[in-house]
């Protein structure tokens, strides 16, 4: 069956096809928005908090509504609606396919909410049996170590002290485990330090002991291609999860790419509606890839979105994105470096900016993280994000606490006191940031370790976060509900 669809006005296609790294912040919804600072001014709210999720573009969020007139369920309905509707959904996943270069052939792309869900159900679904060895490393993001941990043995790889991976380790732990290793567990990119990680080359090492490797690309997959490498290539990769979230269309989707043979196998992580083909009171028979691990009804706008998001990004182009995000780094490491009292992590090394994200984690003398991010947040409108951001053991390693220290940290924690959980602030850059954005983020940390900022700072010990009682914040002025 072939359906067209009207693909809205000419203006809006111009502007599809005309978007570029220097237009698109003109596409950016509530990038203008005002808020207000703790003198009472209002100014433009600066987002550094992109590692955690993006905002959305007006050009994605028109393509949502687009599809909105023809929404239905997909799969199994005879009207014309649903019937396009999934048209557009197995659309988009043929899109995420090309986009991260599998063969779906031998690979199958599964929609999930996000990427943690994708990396729980590879963990559920992938077959391990007792003695199984998952290798992951102490960068990782909870995400991809915790899941492993209800399945195998998991072992963990060493990184250096500027926080990469150590290489020589990752070699020693896998001669030493050989065959049992059935699964390399690792992050495309840090969400604590941004180095990227040589994936591929990881991929040809896993292979080389019989062993297969799924890469978190959460980080990496907005701002670097993904290319899965076709299966006879020593370096392909066996599977990817990332989500929509964090690039740009945060409708509440993630994908799971990966081997078709494993998720043939075995039972359904979830069942329900859509994942059989018959039922009766004894049995049931479970219907083909990729409906048999959708149970119920999928998340149809996320996955339009996303595919939408994965176009814009490709019009724009990755030469383009990475020379913005790497100049906006570059720009933030050389300044911050010469604030005296900041402290960096992941290295200040502006040769290897090309190597990393525009991802940068500091500490401001010996003031509370959380402190120096509630000021930037209340004196500066600058949205950042503090703490550990779900890699405990990895920012530990980074400050080098020790065992005594962890365990009364800990103990702290069990108590409902966080007021000296260890961390850092992190601002994190978008494809629409601007070199204004990154000046005003190095004058506030200069002014902030100059102690040039407002006292009367208050402390929610159990939270951790710090707070004000002398500002109005009206959420409800500004969005009801």
């Amino acid at each position: 069956m072939t359906i067209t669809m009207d693909v809205g006005t000419s203006t809006r296609r111009a502007d599809a096809e005309s978007v570029n790294i220097g237009s698109i912040r003109n596409y950016v919804v509530g990038v203008n928005e005002q808020i207000p600072l703790l003198d009472g001014r209002r100014r433009p709210y600066i987002n550094l908090d992109n590692a955690a999720s993006t905002p959305t573009i007006s050009l994605i969020t028109d393509k949502v509504n687009e599809f909105l007139k023809w929404y239905s369920n997909v799969h199994r309905g005879t009207g014309f609606k649903s019937k396009l509707s999934s048209w557009v959904f197995e659309e988009a996943r043929n899109t995420i396919a090309r986009f991260v270069h599998a063969d779906l052939s031998d690979s199958v792309v599964i929609f999930c909410k996000n990427t943690t869900e994708a990396i729980n159900k590879l963990a559920h679904r992938f077959p391990f049996v007792p003695g199984d060895v998952v290798l992951t490393s102490l960068m990782e993001h909870h995400s991809n170590e915790l899941p492993w941990r209800r399945v195998a043995h998991v072992v963990h790889i060493d990184v250096t002290p500027d926080g990469r991976i150590d290489e020589d380790d990752f070699k020693a732990k896998i001669a030493q485990y050989g065959a049992k290793v059935k699964l390399i567990a690792v992050s495309g990119a840090s969400n604590v330090t941004g180095f990227i990680n040589p994936v591929h080359t990881y991929a040809r090492w896993a292979h080389e002991v019989g062993a297969q490797i799924m890469v978190d690309a959460a980080q990496l997959a907005p701002h670097r291609p993904l290319d899965m490498k076709p299966k006879e290539n020593p370096e392909h990769l066996d599977y990817v999860a990332f989500s929509a979230h964090k690039m740009y269309a945060p409708f509440g989707v993630g994908v799971l790419v990966g081997s078709r043979h494993t998720f043939e196998e075995g039972d359904p992580e979830y069942v329900g509606g859509g994942v059989v083909d018959i039922v009766n009171l004894e049995n049931a028979y479970w219907t083909d890839l990729p409906d048999k691990e959708e149970a119920g009804t999928p998340d149809i706008v996320g996955a339009v979105a996303l595919a939408e998001a994965i176009r814009l990004v490709e019009r724009i182009g990755w030469e383009e994105i990475i020379q913005h995000e790497s100049a906006l780094t570059r720009r933030a490491l050389e300044k911050l470096s010469r604030i005296e009292g900041v402290s960096l992590y992941g290295g200040k090394d502006l040769s290897g900016v090309g190597n990393r994200l525009g991802v940068l984690t500091f500490n401001v003398r010996d003031l509370n993280h959380a402190l120096v991010a509630a000021i930037l947040s209340y004196e500066w409108g600058i949205g950042t994000r503090n703490g550990c951001f779900c890699a405990h053991p990895y920012v530990k390693c980074l400050l080098h606490v020790d065992e005594r220290e962890a365990k009364e940290m800990e103990d702290r924690i069990l108590a409902r006191d966080r007021s000296t959980l260890p961390g850092f602030v992190r601002a994190s850059f978008g494809i629409y940031n601007t070199p204004d954005e990154v000046d005003v983020l190095c004058d506030a940390v200069a002014a902030i370790a100059g102690g040039k900022y407002r006292s009367g700072y208050l402390l929610n010990k159990e939270r951790g976060e710090y707070y004000r009682t002398d500002t109005d914040e009206d959420f409800s002025s500004y969005f009801t509900m």
